[in-house]
């Protein structure tokens, strides 16, 4: 199973992924208190092990100002956590020739299913908020996995920590998890947290 950890924005942060080497981690362009700029996410990409993925995250972003900053960045996959339809997300792909995941807010299996018509690569299955586009450190109900009918590989978000995954990972059989603030103390990149994570999924034995 993949392990996307979001919202990366110090040095220390790369340092700390250096150390765990997840499979992607995640620079969050839209607004949010772990936004970056492109220039930014560049610098702290370059001092990146490069066998970790670079994602983009981008919310309603004009699709102009996206395939600027993701080829500025350096990111090698967008992905998009807004209100984007098959003809923006075709445009980017075609501009870019970057691997697109989109973020599905999850009410009902309908949600995902519809989503799944989209041109994206991967889904990024999040829990749903009235007021938020993703980063609600909410947990989705994951009932609703269980009634839908998913094609594409896709990674469950929301919420995720140490203390809940192996419940969920019980449960459900995703391509990866996307974990942000579960890996979090007092806002900030914690990488005992981090260390944790890694060791719980591939059952390893970092120190």
């Amino acid at each position: 199973m993949k392990i996307k950890m979001c919202g990366l924005r110090r040095p220390e942060d790369i340092i700390y992924a250096n150390e765990c080497i997840p499979d992607y981690i995640g620079f969050v362009f839209a607004e949010s208190k772990r936004k970056v700029s492109a220039q930014k996410a560049q610098e702290l990409g370059k001092q990146l092990d490069p066998s970790i993925k670079k994602v983009g995250v981008f919310v309603n972003e004009a699709a102009e100002n996206l395939i600027s900053e993701a080829w500025q960045s350096g990111i090698d996959i967008i992905q998009l956590h807004g209100d984007e339809d098959r003809e923006y997300i075709e445009k980017v792909k075609w501009q870019t020739g970057k691997e697109i995941w989109k973020a599905v807010r999850v009410r009902t299996a309908e949600d995902i299913q519809k989503a799944m018509e989209l041109p994206a690569d991967k889904l990024l299955l999040d829990s749903f908020s009235e007021d938020s586009y993703g980063g609600t450190g909410k947990v989705m109900d994951f009932d609703v996995l269980r009634q839908a009918d998913i094609h594409k590989p896709y990674f469950i978000a929301g919420g995720l920590t140490i203390d809940i995954l192996p419940g969920i990972l019980e449960d459900t059989e995703p391509y990866g998890i996307d974990i942000s603030s579960g890996i979090e103390t007092g806002g900030v990149k914690d990488r005992d947290k981090m260390i944790r994570v890694i060791q719980f999924v591939r059952g390893g034995n970092n120190e």
